[in-house]
């Protein structure tokens, strides 16, 4: 059997390669980013370990011996799963390896923009240490509205951990009864609701057909007045043209940051510009523990499949 390891973006260790001891398996690592590419090198492929690959019918139709891709992470929307399934190919992924991170991380950047760290830590630089004035504004926690969209188990940890600086938590998510939101501690609310009423808005969503620019220009229009967004999910989720203007208007606070529609973005791009963004790599997710777990729980799910066993972590059922 063959494995092959299609970004080179993630190191593999002896811990990861513990999970293919006792297997006749040929490990092969190369970066593989285009469907041409997957397409000429995994023809003969059991397995794929991807993280950011396209995926798509017309791959799968030319790797006939493929019967499992794990993806380093959670999100899917590089992997057509429904072609996967049709090709009876088992897609798994690892829901759960960063939570606290993913959590962590979207407060971080609330609070640095609440309590306008970036804009002190400017004024201190340049000398300016008499610069209480640019604080003009900042409230306390329990006197703002923190809306989350998505209350999946980042969400719900995120409102937890906010919850215990004070902010009260509205939440929206269509797939989730509302009993359910009450009892994780928030309000659940319509999405219209929360854009209205947040003081601060924070995004916990796949980016799916759906959720496309789910912070659209509309809606983004009747944000709060001094509101701040924050975006620690997927890039394609924001009008990002129409955050840019609200930004430099004044409309909108301010906006944290750490995926956007293009990565890594054009240096033209206007939200690197504005010093009321906060801006991180896509890293949202990492950690020590964090990055080990993920690769781990990849390998030992593909391992599991070609022996045969039921992974961890199915994303589909195989067709």
């Amino acid at each position: 059997m063959k494995i092959i390891k299609t970004d080179g973006m993630l190191t593999v260790e002896a811990e990861q390669m513990a999970y293919l001891a006792g297997m006749d398996v040929e490990f092969v690592e190369k970066t593989l980013l285009t469907e041409d590419a997957l397409i000429a090198e995994c023809a003969d492929a059991d397995a794929l370990l991807v993280l950011r690959e396209p995926i798509t019918a017309r791959v799968l139709a030319a790797l006939p011996k493929l019967k499992v891709i794990g993806r380093f992470g959670v999100g899917l929307d590089t992997i057509d799963v429904e072609a996967c399934t049709r090709a009876g190919v088992q897609v798994t992924n690892v829901p759960d390896s960063n939570l606290d991170e993913v959590s962590t991380h979207a407060l971080a950047m609330i609070l640095a923009l609440v309590r306008r760290l970036k804009l002190y830590d400017t004024a201190v630089r340049n000398g300016r240490w008499k610069a209480l004035a640019d604080g003009e504004g900042i409230t306390r926690p329990d006197r703002q509205t923190l809306g989350l969209i998505g209350f999946g188990q980042i969400g719900r940890l995120t409102a937890r951990k906010a919850a215990a600086f004070g902010y009260r938590i509205a939440a929206y998510d269509p797939h989730m009864p509302a009993d359910r939101i009450e009892a994780a501690g928030a309000t659940p609310v319509s999405l219209d609701e929360l854009i209205e009423r947040s003081d601060i808005i924070s995004l916990h969503v796949p980016f799916t057909p759906e959720t496309s620019n789910i912070i659209s220009r509309e809606r983004i229009a009747r944000m709060r007045e001094g509101a701040i967004l924050i975006n620690v999910s997927r890039g394609g989720l924001i009008d990002e043209e129409a955050l840019a203007e609200a930004l430099t208007s004044g409309q909108i606070a301010a906006a944290g940051l750490d995926t956007l529609a293009a990565e890594p973005p054009s240096p033209d791009n206007p939200l690197l510009k504005l010093d009321n963004v906060l801006l991180s790599p896509h890293a949202a997710h990492y950690s020590t523990q964090s990055y080990a777990e993920v690769r781990s729980k990849v390998f030992a799910d593909v391992a599991a499949v070609l022996r045969g066993e039921t992974p961890r972590y199915p994303v589909n059922l195989k067709g």
